[in-house]
């Protein structure tokens, strides 16, 4: 490169815009819309209809999970991801008889404390987040376990179900758990179809009766876990099937 040639760094030219057709500039991609929640299949009567009979079958219905007091239920719940109730209870029982509040917890322990849930699936992180979010409850909330979802979610292994179920239990507030029974009910008989848990669980707030919504998770939990099962529906067994608008109801294709 000669004295009086240009630097070709220099007079290099920006890269140009993409052009769409017509040559104008393409337009920048518009964010997507938050999909609309997908109404149910039922009418506001049957709907009412649907959980009253879930109530006058079972006025008050309550978790599987033994616990004694509010501290106890958030360990349970944050030990039984991926596991059975049956499998997390046998585990928790003798340990609740000497461990009952955070500072028992802490002092017991992250390796004695996996020695006593090591039956329970993912013992060893479970027994770490366990044992932090015990510190976490001594730290910021005085040993309590708050009642608010926000603050309840920044405990270590905590997340929105977790969250709901101590709210709903403990608590006695009208919160809707999503587990994979709500999640896969609320879609197959169609009371609250959505594409992910928390769509479930918005649509599940909108249809249940107010006067149902306390107990509307526990109906739904047991109704899935015992009657309306993954493989194969109990429609034979079923106090709605004349109600279920389900593709998978047998009682009603044999009508």
């Amino acid at each position: 490169m000669t004295a009086n040639q240009p630097d070709p760094r220099k007079t290099r030219k920006p890269a140009a815009k993409p052009v769409a057709k017509g040559g104008k500039a393409a337009a920048k991609p518009k964010p997507a819309k938050p999909r609309a929640p997908v109404r149910p299949r039922y009418s506001k009567d049957e709907l009412y209809a649907i959980f009253a009979r879930f109530h006058a079958a079972n006025p008050e219905p309550t978790g599987e999970l033994h616990y004694v007091n509010p501290y106890t239920l958030l360990v349970a719940v944050a030990l039984s991801a991926q596991a059975t109730d049956v499998g997390v209870n046998k585990a928790t029982r003798p340990l609740f008889e000497i461990v009952d509040t955070p500072q028992k917890m802490v002092d017991l322990g992250e390796e004695r404390l996996r020695e006593a849930i090591k039956t329970i699936g993912l013992y060893r992180n479970k027994a770490k987040n366990v044992i932090a979010l015990s510190q976490l409850l001594i730290d910021r909330f005085g040993g309590e376990v708050p009642q608010d979802r926000e603050a309840l979610e920044t405990l270590p292994g905590v997340g929105r179900k977790t969250a709901n179920v101590v709210l709903n239990i403990a608590f006695g507030q009208p919160t809707i758990a999503v587990d994979t029974h709500l999640f896969r009910l609320g879609n197959r008989i169609g009371v609250a179809p959505g594409k992910t848990p928390l769509e479930v669980e918005r649509a599940l707030e909108k249809a249940v009766p107010p006067e149902f919504l306390l107990h509307a998770h526990h109906w739904l939990i047991l109704h899935g876990r015992y009657i309306c099962k993954a493989r194969k529906p109990a429609c034979e067994k079923c106090l709605i099937a004349d109600l279920c608008k389900s593709p998978d109801n047998t009682r009603r294709q044999a009508a």
